[in-house]
């Protein structure tokens, strides 16, 4: 792998040098190194561009990497991986990305990440996306996530964009079972003159089912940004929405929390909220002898944590 890459993996994933556990790294539109292991089976696709990850019944404490890094300009990357994650597993699945350009050329990459996962198993989903380099071209990350959830499961995805992506369409649709729950976390920063925008689509379809998204973000500078949830209650189930944004400089944000309820027992509800950072918020930071834009920096980190 080139140094750049490296440097994308130290951001996006937990490699320290080597990886615990299965592994896939994608440099380049190519995968450069893998490693399945006992319990899961990586295996690249035929007749696309992509991976299918089997994740055998019962699997425990275990965890898989598959970071995606584009380390120049004039990729165009598109890659799909499907995961079966079979009953009563309890595994971690950290799939980072990053785009790098030092020059006019873009650089891009579209990941489709299907979820199909068994009865009773619990899976934490980390994705962290980055843009770097210097280089004018932008740096576009588009990823799609579809999560189909069984019986008696959870599907917990913790998103985040921590900088530097000129363009973002992120995209994420679920369909939650009897009992399961599907918990999203997004956290977005946007600067400059960048622009995100987030769809997210969710069905609940067993009784007892639920979700739970959050998303925080923060527009600086002249970016903008666009949210769009939708929540169906088909069932019996509980959904929750929030979606808590600041705009500092010139920044946008447009906010369109829906929900639609098909069933008498769903229990359905949204919350948004945008602003500005409060004033009382910086001149207290102010007094323990920061500058404002120093108290501003602590703020939106403390915000997106």
């Amino acid at each position: 792998m080139n140094s750049t890459t490296e440097e994308i993996l130290k951001i996006v994933s937990d490699w320290k040098g080597s990886f615990c556990g299965a592994y896939s790294i994608r440099e380049d539109g190519k995968g450069i190194a893998r490693m399945s292991t006992e319990h899961i089976h990586i295996t690249p696709k035929e007749d696309k561009p992509g991976l299918d990850i089997v994740i055998d019944d019962g699997t425990k404490g275990e965890s898989l990497s598959i970071p995606a890094c584009v380390t120049h300009g004039d990729v165009d990357d598109l890659v799909y991986n499907d995961f079966y994650i079979g009953s009563d597993c309890d595994v971690t699945i950290v799939a980072g990305c990053g785009v790098h350009t030092d020059n006019g050329e873009p650089a891009r990459h579209n990941g489709i990440h299907r979820f199909f996962i068994k009865d009773r198993s619990h899976v934490r989903y980390l994705e962290t996306h980055v843009g770097l380099g210097k280089g004018s071209g932008d740096k576009s990350i588009d990823p799609v996530t579809e999560v189909f959830l069984g019986e008696d499961s959870v599907m917990e995805m913790d998103t985040s964009q921590i900088g530097g992506v000129t363009k973002a369409k992120r995209v994420t649709n679920g369909t939650v079972g009897k009992n399961s729950s599907f918990i999203i976390h997004e956290r977005l920063l946007t600067e400059k003159n960048q622009v995100a925008e987030t769809e997210f689509d969710v069905d609940m379809q067993g009784d007892g089912s639920s979700v739970d998204l959050i998303s925080r973000s923060v527009a600086k500078d002249d970016s903008a940004q666009s949210y769009h949830s939708v929540i169906r209650g088909n069932a019996r189930c509980t959904g929750h929405s929030e979606c808590d944004a600041i705009l500092t400089g010139h920044g946008r944000v447009s906010a369109s929390p829906q929900l639609d309820a098909a069933c008498l027992d769903a229990a359905l509800i949204h919350e948004a909220a945008i602003g500005k950072i409060a004033g009382e918020q910086l001149l207290k930071l102010e007094t323990f002898g920061l500058t404002e834009a120093e108290a501003e920096e602590r703020i939106i980190k403390g915000f997106l944590k």
